[in-house]
Parts: structure tokens; sequence; C-alpha cells
């Protein structure tokens, strides 16, 4: 089991959200509350780029990976299929 990274959340975990995400389960990886995360968000201070889509706020995980340092490696098509697991790159 991966260790937890220091928002609560595993890399593993980090790494199999998908493209975009809730701000709850954002402010979560980074470890910040949700009135925080919130009133940063509305303040437009939120450390990553926050999209505004109706009432919903949502936060690109690729962003959100790259300012805690990590990055999904893309898998080879030979691969793909073959159950590869995610890989960190710190």
């Amino acid at each position: 089991m991966a260790a937890p990274s220091s928002g609560g959340m595993t890399a593993d975990e980090l790494l199999a959200l998908p493209v975009a995400i809730d701000l709850d389960t954002a402010n979560r990886a980074l470890g910040i509350g949700r009135s925080t995360g919130y009133g940063l968000a509305k303040a437009g201070e939120y450390p990553v780029t926050v999209l505004r889509l109706g009432s919903a706020y949502r936060v690109v995980t690729s962003e959100l990976l790259k300012l805690l340092g990590m990055e999904r490696h893309p898998e080879a098509p030979a691969a793909a299929g073959a159950g590869a697991g995610h890989e960190l790159c710190a």
C-alpha cells in the first residue's frame, strides 16, 4: 500500500482520480478545509485553476497532480490492456 500524501490521500488514490474533480476532493488532496477551499475558489486564489460550471466548481486533476509534484505516466500502447498500473513520477 502506498504511503499517504501530505493531503490525506495516497499516491494511488490521487493517480486514480478522473480528469476533473469536485472542489471537495481537491481540498482533501491539498489538506485544506471545505470553507477555506471554497473561499479561495470564490476569491480566485485557489492554488490551481478552478472551473465554474453553473453552481459547481471543478478542478483539472493534471494541474492538481503537477502542484503536488506528481505526474501520470502514459501507458505504452502494448501495456495498456495488460493490466499495467500507475507509476508515480516525482
